[in-house]
Order: structure tokens, then C-alpha cells, then sequence
């Protein structure tokens, strides 16, 4: 079965996910940390992406980027996990695959879900068990975006610049919203769309996605989905009088 083109709209933010092939470690030490980072940065450079969230895991990575051109992230996850194998294979004496397939990703409705992925993307250790707090993790951008640390790989979205006036008052409010940590439900819809490859958005976005590319932006309800409109009248017909 072909599959289908990903979602790819220039300035328009996507989170992605690169898994090691079957989970196996991709990062062991301080030097593999630090090189895939700086391929980050030059690919993000190279290919004309931003970089608002990112985390390195021992076995994956997360990005929330926006490319500013239709080729940006294929040629950006291309170059970095072409020049992070060859790295990776020598360094620890191994051949043959790393990564686990093509990396996963999803649109994203900038409104609504941008800073919501953000503090999703930086939480990651904190949920795996890897730290207390995000804080205390060293390999992400919660530094830059919370602690207003100097991280040159990361770039301010728009949605985090209206956070406040100065970048200390921003810094703050992105801290005090990420503090509670994320509600369930928006975890796993987060997870579903990026593994599904299903547009995260209000529906009067993921509408205006269909019609501008013109292919669905989220899965078909399902037959007995109370919310269906076919279902909806299904059963009005069987409760009218016969």
C-alpha cells in the first residue's frame, strides 16, 4: 500500500518524532548528545527550519520545528540522520540500521497546539521517569524557552512571544503554564496524531487543511460513533413509527 504524502505546509509548525529501530539506544554519552545537537543546528540552518522545542532521549528525539519551505524537514531529518548513523556506526563499532523507519510527524494548529506540543516535547524525561522536573533535564529546550538560557538552537514561535513583553516576563508565564503538566486526554491525542500522521487542530483548521491539500486532516468517525452523522441518523430512522 502507497503511502501517503506527509503534511507539509510552509510556516505552518510540526511535531516530529525520530525512534532508534526497535527502541534501541541512539545516544549513550556526552559526545553523542552534543553531535547530534550540533547536527540539528546546522540542518536547521541549512534547510530553513526553526526549532521552538526540541529533546534528545537515549532512544529518540522530539522536535517541534516550522519549516519555511515545502522541503524543509524531509532535507532536514535527511541530513541529520544520514550524518548521525555514519557517526554513530563508527564511533560504536556497529553497521546496519539505527533508526526505526521514517520518522513520524504532525501539523500542528499554531493557535491552540503549539505551546501545548512545546511543554509536551520538553516533559518527555519527567514522564519516563528520567528526572523530577523538566528542569532538571539538560538535553532540551525547556532551559531556553522556561529559564531564559541561552540554547542556539532554538527559535521563539510567535504564539510563545505573545507570552509577554520582555523575555524574562515570557519565560516566566511558559514556566507557570508547563508547571501543572498536561491533562491526559491531551497527551494522547498529542501521541495519536504524531504516530498516525493525523493533523493536532481545532476543526475549523483541520478543515481549512483538507481543502487547501485536499485529502483528509483526521481519521473517518466510526461506524457506531455516536457523534457520526450517519449514525445519528441510522437511529432516528429506527425510532421513527412504522
Amino acid at each position: 500500500m502507497a503511502r501517503l504524502p506527509r503534511f507539509v505546509i510552509p510556516e505552518l509548525p510540526q511535531h516530529v518524532i525520530q525512534r532508534g529501530n526497535n527502541r534501541q539506544r541512539i545516544l549513550y554519552d556526552e559526545e553523542d548528545y552534543w553531535f547530534i545537537w550540533e547536527k540539528l543546528k546546522t540542518a536547521a540552518e541549512k534547510f530553513d527550519c526553526s526549532v521552538h522545542a526540541y529533546v534528545l532521549m537515549p532512544t529518540h528525539f522530539h522536535l517541534l520545528l516550522t519549516p519555511h519551505c515545502d522541503t524543509g524537514i524531509g532535507k532536514f531529518m535527511q541530513y541529520v540522520g544520514r550524518y548521525y548513523v555514519q557517526y554513530f556506526n563508527h564511533r560504536h563499532e556497529r553497521t546496519g540500521t539505527l533508526w526505526e523507519g521514517r520518522y513520524r510527524a504532525t501539523l500542528i494548529d499554531p493557535v491552540h497546539y503549539l505551546l501545548p506540543v512545546s511543554h509536551y516535547v520538553e516533559d518527555n524525561p519527567h514522564r519516563a521517569g528520567l528526572v523530577d522536573e523538566s528542569a532538571d533535564y539538560g538535553w532540551s529546550s525547556h532551559a531556553a524557552n522556561a529559564l531564559c538560557e541561552d540554547d542556539p538552537l532554538v527559535t521563539p514561535h510567535a504564539s510563545y512571544q505573545r507570552l509577554g513583553r520582555s523575555r524574562k516576563a515570557r519565560c516566566e508565564r511558559y514556566a507557570q503554564e508547563a508547571a501543572p503538566g498536561l491533562d491526559e486526554a491531551l497527551i494522547t491525542r498529542i501521541r495519536d496524531a504524531t504516530n498516525k500522521a493525523w493533523v493536532l487542530g481545532e476543526r475549523d483548521f483541520c478543515e481549512h487543511i483538507e481543502s487547501q491539500l485536499n485529502r483528509r486532516a483526521l481519521p473517518r468517525p466510526r461506524g457506531g460513533d455516536r457523534r457520526s452523522a450517519a449514525y445519528r441518523s441510522r437511529l432516528l430512522a429506527q425510532q421513527a413509527p412504522g
